[in-house]
């Protein structure tokens, strides 16, 4: 009897200071999951962000627009092999940036870039009277380690 008297005491003790671990705990992750707050400063960030990956796409600096992949990409994908993904036969030029959609929960935003998009090797006379075309791409950026990062799509 007096051994569980004791354990109730012990368990009636340290159940309030469990539970409140717990809480802490709870509230901590969930507050890392989370994205920043969406405002337009932090809407002027990330349009700012994805145009200076587009000039350095336009200005073939394949290597600097690597700088602005994920850090988990970064990780895997050498500057390199990156620069591979892309063609020299393309002059690009950014029209438009639009933040489409934000979601704080998983810290994720879609955007729309336009570009027009212009073949510098005319291959036919057809490419050359179509000349430069308008393009919407959509791309997902991500908010990770106090800083918005494109995701590559592989």
């Amino acid at each position: 009897m007096i051994k569980n008297n004791m354990l109730r005491n012990l368990l009636h003790r340290i159940s309030p200071l469990l539970i409140g671990l717990l809480l802490v705990l709870l509230g901590l992750s969930g507050g890392c999951a989370s994205g920043p707050q969406w405002d337009d400063a932090q809407r002027a960030i990330l349009e700012q962000r994805v145009r200076e990956r587009y000039q350095a796409l336009v200005a073939r600096d394949y290597k600097k627009a690597w700088e602005y992949t994920t850090p988990s990409y970064r990780a895997i994908f050498s500057k390199q092999l990156y620069a591979k993904k892309f063609s020299y036969a393309v002059d690009l030029e950014l029209t438009g940036v639009e933040v489409v959609n934000y979601d704080s929960d998983a810290a994720v935003a879609s955007v729309v870039v336009r570009v027009m998009s212009e073949p510098i090797k005319q291959t036919s006379s057809a490419s050359s009277l179509i000349g430069a075309t308008p393009e919407r791409l959509r791309e997902k950026w991500v908010f990770s380690q106090d800083q918005w990062w494109f995701s590559v799509n592989y």
